[in-house]
């Protein structure tokens, strides 16, 4: 398959821009089958099961960043106001980092490998919780990016630039990555996106590393597929896991805030970056999520980010999980 490659003048430009980079479902909660007794979890491990696949969120970390990038289709008030009236900072927001894994047959599939420590001083815990989990990062078989933003993939690579996890094969969505390596790509982002497209196309190149394109429907593991789920970036795809009559889909950004998301759906973010299609893309993902009683796990919802989604009037509400102790 012939890629887009970057030229040596775009891979300076942005390299100079990001000195940082040194080079049917569920019928309740309590339907999970949980291991070896009610679900279990320390502050950034939570383990439980659906159908005969073994499931575990892990945490990378967190981070905070201003609001002022929320709901920007909206008036500031307003979103201020709801903001407040959820017990939620109007000012600062608060964003967990839940990673999937998900263990079926001799398979063992992560959803994004995080910033490691090329971001936020708050992350690059998820190989500490990984190992806190039993496993190490040489068990992982498959890592599925859902989208190349700094926190889903800046952590790559580990302290010796090699392969953070480096027997795995590693998936992406084909349209992602042809958009962040597109020649030129430098020349169009605003400044203040250098530094992302640089974090990409790093990352991208990470020797060691050969990439497998997919697209709509492709198949990780059997019972592990990708939906394409664009608008938060060009080719954001979600991971859809499928066991007996259970389906849980681990969203990446597609939804990101378990809040507005859901109550007002049609506010987009300033950084997505096709605010008409992430809309357009949530609320099929909500209509299909209330319709089928399909559970969700969201990367940015609080920690472990799963539930359903019920409907409230013409919006939607998020219903976590059960954590039983």
């Amino acid at each position: 398959m012939s890629l887009i490659k970057p030229t040596r003048r775009d891979i300076l430009k942005i390299a100079a821009a990001m000195p940082a980079f040194a080079l049917p479902g569920v019928a309740s909660a309590a339907t999970y089958a949980p291991l070896g007794g009610p679900a279990t979890g320390n502050n950034g491990v939570f383990r439980f099961s659906m159908g005969d696949v073994k499931l575990t969120i892990l945490s990378d970390g967190f981070f905070s960043t201003p609001t002022a990038g929320l709901g920007i289709n909206a008036p500031r008030e307003e979103v201020q106001v709801f903001l407040t009236a959820h017990y939620l900072s109007p000012d600062e927001g608060y964003s967990h980092t839940n990673h999937l894994l998900i263990e079926t047959g001799e398979a063992k599939v992560l959803v994004d490998v995080g910033s490691g420590n090329r971001w936020f001083d708050t992350t690059g815990r998820l190989v500490s919780n990984l190992e806190a989990a039993g496993l190490t990062p040489s068990d992982i078989t498959h890592v599925v990016i859902t989208h190349a933003h700094p926190d889903h993939i800046w952590g790559i690579r580990d302290d010796f630039d090699e392969p953070l996890f480096p027997d795995a094969e590693y998936i992406i969505g084909e349209a992602e990555y042809t958009y962040w390596s597109q020649d030129g790509l430098a020349d169009r982002v605003a400044p203040e996106e250098l530094q992302f497209v640089a974090g990409a196309v790093n990352s991208f190149a990470t020797e060691g590393v050969e990439w497998t394109m997919a697209g709509e429907g492709y198949e990780v593991v059997p019972g592990v597929t990708l939906i394409s789920t664009p608008g938060h970036t060009p080719g954001h795809m979600s991971v859809r896991l499928e066991s007996g009559d259970q389906s849980l889909i681990a969203l990446g950004d597609a939804m990101s805030h378990a809040w507005t998301n859901f109550a007002q759906p049609t506010w987009f973010n300033g950084f997505d970056s096709d605010g008409e299609q992430t809309v357009k893309t949530r609320l099929a993902l909500l209509d299909m999520a209330a319709t089928d009683r399909v559970a969700l796990l969201g990367y940015h919802f609080p920690f472990p980010g799963v539930g359903h989604v019920m409907r409230d009037g013409d919006a939607y509400r998020f219903v976590p999980s059960l954590w039983q102790f």
